[in-house]
C-alpha cells in the first residue's frame, strides 16, 4: 500500500484534552474553599484515599486469603488478617495526623520581580502526640516541604515561587499531606490563602547616573545629584557616620603624621538641588523599562543615603530619605 505524499495523519492528542479536563475539576474545587490565612483542618476539610503501595497491599491481601481458604493454612489466616488490622488502624492513624492541625501563613514580604517570593507557614499542634511527616507544597509544583510537628509545640516549613508580574499577585493555593504511618493512605487537603505578594518592577541591570537636580524653591544655586556615587567636599567625621562615607586614603594620609583624626564625605552639597525622579526623565518608552530604570534609580539613591521624590502621571512621592522613603516609592512603581 503506497504512503500519502503529505505523510501519516497526526494522532489525536488527548493529553491536552485530559489536562484540561484535570485543571479544570481542580479550579471549580480550589472555587469551593474560601480564602484565608488561618486555616484549621477538620474531618470536613481533610481528604484520604489510598496510595498506589495500597492498592498492591490490598490486591496482596485479597491473594493470601484466597491461597489461605484453598489450602486452609491457619498462619496464612493470621497473617492475612494481622495486615488488614495493622492497615485498617493505619487509615485512622493517617486521618488524625492532620485532623486538628492549625495552619498560619505569615504575610509575605515584597519582592523584585524577578526573585522568589517567601511564604512562611506555622504549623499549631494542640494534641499531646507529635505529628510526623506532614508536607506542604504549591498546588501542582510536586516540591514538598517535609515536616514534624512536636507535641502541644508548633513547626515552620518555608515555600517559594517566582511571581510573573509587578503588582498585586495573590499567593498561589497550598496542598497539605501525610503518607504517614505505612504510605498506603494519602491524606490531603487544600489551602487557598488571601494573601497577597507585593511585587516591585525588576531593577535595570546597568541603569544611568541619576538624573540632575531641580533647584529648591527660593533658591540660585544649580547644582546637580551625582549618581556615579561621587561627593562635594569633606567634612570630620561625626560618630554614627556609615564606613563607605569616610575617606580611607585621608585617614591612611593623617594616621602616617600622626594624626588619628578622621574625614568624612560631606553629601550634603549635593543636595542643594531636589532630586526628582521622574517617569518622562528616563529616556525609554515602554511602560515596563521605564519603572525598571526608576526603581533602579530609587535603589540607587538610597545607597547614596540622599533626599529624593517620585513623580508618577496621577501619582506623587513628596521629597524624603531613608528605607520608609525607599518603600513607599518602590510600592508606587509596584502599583502603577
Amino acid at each position: 500500500m503506497a504512503r500519502s505524499a503529505e505523510g501519516p495523519l497526526p494522532r489525536p492528542q488527548t493529553q491536552p484534552r485530559t489536562r484540561r479536563l484535570r485543571d479544570g475539576w481542580r479550579d471549580w474545587w480550589m472555587a469551593r474553599v474560601p480564602p484565608a490565612d488561618k486555616l484549621r483542618l477538620t474531618q470536613r476539610n481533610v481528604y484520604i484515599l489510598p496510595t498506589g503501595a495500597g492498592w498492591m497491599l490490598a490486591l496482596t491481601l485479597l491473594v493470601l486469603l484466597v491461597a489461605s481458604i484453598n489450602f486452609q493454612l491457619n498462619l496464612g489466616y493470621l497473617l492475612t488478617f494481622l495486615l488488614a488490622g495493622s492497615s485498617a488502624a493505619s487509615t485512622w492513624v493517617s486521618h488524625a495526623t492532620l485532623r486538628g492541625l492549625d495552619l498560619h501563613l505569615l504575610p509575605p514580604r515584597p519582592q523584585f520581580l524577578g526573585g522568589h517570593a517567601v511564604l512562611q507557614v506555622q504549623l499549631q499542634s494542640e494534641r499531646r502526640a507529635p505529628r510526623y511527616g506532614i508536607a506542604l507544597a504549591l498546588q501542582g509544583s510536586g516540591q514538598w516541604a517535609w515536616c514534624d510537628v512536636p507535641a502541644l509545640g508548633s513547626a515552620s516549613v518555608e515555600l517559594g515561587f517566582e511571581p510573573t508580574r509587578r503588582g498585586l499577585q495573590a499567593v498561589p493555593p497550598l496542598a497539605i499531606q501525610t503518607l504517614y504511618p505505612m504510605g498506603i493512605f494519602r491524606v490531603w487537603a487544600w489551602w487557598r490563602p488571601a494573601a497577597q505578594v507585593l511585587v516591585y518592577p525588576r531593577p535595570e541591570a546597568l541603569a544611568p547616573p541619576l538624573p540632575p537636580g531641580e533647584p529648591r524653591a527660593g533658591g540660585s544655586a544649580r547644582t546637580s545629584a551625582r549618581g556615579s556615587g561621587e561627593h562635594d567636599g569633606v567634612r570630620g567625621y561625626r560618630r554614627g557616620d556609615p564606613q563607605r562615607l569616610i575617606v580611607w586614603k585621608k585617614a591612611a594620609t593623617a594616621l602616617a603624621s600622626g594624626s588619628d583624626a578622621l574625614v568624612s564625605r560631606d553629601t550634603q552639597p549635593a543636595q542643594r538641588g531636589a532630586l526628582w525622579l521622574d517617569l518622562g526623565a528616563t529616556g525609554l518608552h515602554e511602560t515596563e523599562a521605564r519603572l525598571s530604570r526608576l526603581a533602579a534609580w530609587v535603589l540607587q539613591a538610597d545607597r547614596m543615603g540622599l533626599s529624593y521624590g517620585l513623580r508618577l502621571p496621577g501619582a506623587q512621592v513628596a521629597q524624603g530619605s531613608g528605607a520608609a522613603q525607599r518603600e513607599r516609592c518602590l510600592q508606587a512603581l509596584a502599583l502603577y
